[in-house]
């Protein structure tokens, strides 16, 4: 029987340990917190590659002078419902949830809000900030740009991140429609987790610096993802545009850094030679449904609407059509009663982050 590769713990547990993480790297009490809230509604929901297993990154950008613990956000242009946020090179995890209510609050007086943000880092999950409007009776918006890991359609070299776009639909008795995807044909986090497994890659994911496809997960780095689609016959060209849709909204119209000029999030990956703006970017959307129709009466259609869907016969092999957003809420029915499961390697970061800052693991 082989041995269970995974060790368990209560997700309340790693939250703690990552707050007080944060909390040494000189990050204010109420911020290591929110920042910690993120990485843990990450695990919860499943989406391991951006949640604890990224503390060490973090670390990573504290410790070299990266990320500054005690930002100044604020807007630096405005009208009515737009405004362009400087995050102050603070923490992604902090800065997104700040600009994320400027968004709201517009959209509480004006019926839309839309905030880009320059000078920020890596944000967790897109979707962590799209539910939160669900909370206010809005629809919610999310996108974030990366450091380049991406090939544009027929080129060879990396020049895009995987650039997510999340934007949820409340229910009302159903659970929320919460879309949250990477634009490219993966996350970059599943690279991660197929190197530290030690394990292939699926064949049309990326490509090596030739050109060619490969499963070997280390071709990444020399190589490059591909975009959603993967190739032009499979639709690749419509990932490309939306990646593109993406880097502009949150870096080209904030004065972040896009495309091959986006700083990295790893010590691995190395800086850009040349910047065109100021850290990475980030934009966030509300919307709220009582412009468009009574609220009640839309958290009703979509619950029409996930009903219909849900009675589609399913294909073969699989018992029932899939929702968007369902994947995340099976999991956090689990791991909220069983708790968070963690391969060994990132167990074996965080003993190591314990000994860096002297807390406990």
């Amino acid at each position: 029987m082989q041995a269970n590769p995974y060790t368990t713990y209560p997700a309340a547990y790693l939250k703690e340990f990552t707050a007080q993480v944060f909390m040494h790297f000189s990050v204010g009490e109420e911020d290591a917190w929110q920042a910690a809230d993120v990485l843990s509604k990450a695990d919860i929901k499943g989406i391991d590659t951006h949640g604890i297993a990224r503390l060490k990154s973090y670390a990573d950008m504290f410790s070299i002078g990266r990320i500054n613990p005690k930002p100044n956000v604020r807007i630096v242009r405005e009208k009515k419902s737009i405004a362009t946020v400087d995050g102050d090179s603070g923490l992604g995890l902090v800065v997104g949830p700040k600009a994320n209510n400027i968004a709201m609050d517009k959209a509480a007086q004006y019926g839309s809000g839309w905030v880009s943000v320059c000078n920020t880092n890596h944000y967790g999950i897109a979707s962590y900030y799209s539910l939160q409007a669900l909370e206010r009776d809005m629809i919610g918006w999310s996108m974030t740009n990366s450091s380049k890991i991406v090939v544009p359609l027929w080129g060879i070299e990396r020049r895009l991140g995987t650039n997510p776009i999340s934007i949820a639909f409340p229910g009302y008795k159903n659970p929320p429609i919460v879309i949250d995807l990477a634009t490219s044909v993966v996350a970059f986090g599943k690279i991660e987790q197929a190197k530290r497994k030690g394990e292939p890659v699926p064949k049309g994911w990326i490509m090596d610096e030739q050109g060619n496809a490969t499963t070997n997960p280390d071709d990444v780095f020399e190589g490059g993802l591909l975009p959603l689609g993967s190739t032009r016959e499979l639709g690749g060209h419509k990932g490309y545009a939306l990646s593109a849709m993406v880097d502009i909204l949150t870096a080209v119209l904030s004065g972040a850094n896009w495309g091959p000029f986006a700083p990295p999030f790893a010590l691995f990956e190395e800086a850009p030679k040349e910047s065109v703006g100021k850290g990475i970017g980030h934009f966030f959307g509300a919307m709220e449904i009582d412009g468009f129709e009574d609220v009640d009466v839309f958290k009703k259609r979509i619950d029409h609407w996930i009903e219909v869907f849900r009675k589609t016969k399913p294909a073969p092999g699989h018992d029932a059509v899939l929702i968007p957003g369902d994947p995340e809420r099976e999991a956090e029915q689990i791991r909220t009663k069983q708790g968070v499961p963690l391969i060994q390697a990132v167990v074996d970061d965080l003993i190591g982050i314990s000994k860096l800052t002297g807390v406990k693991f």
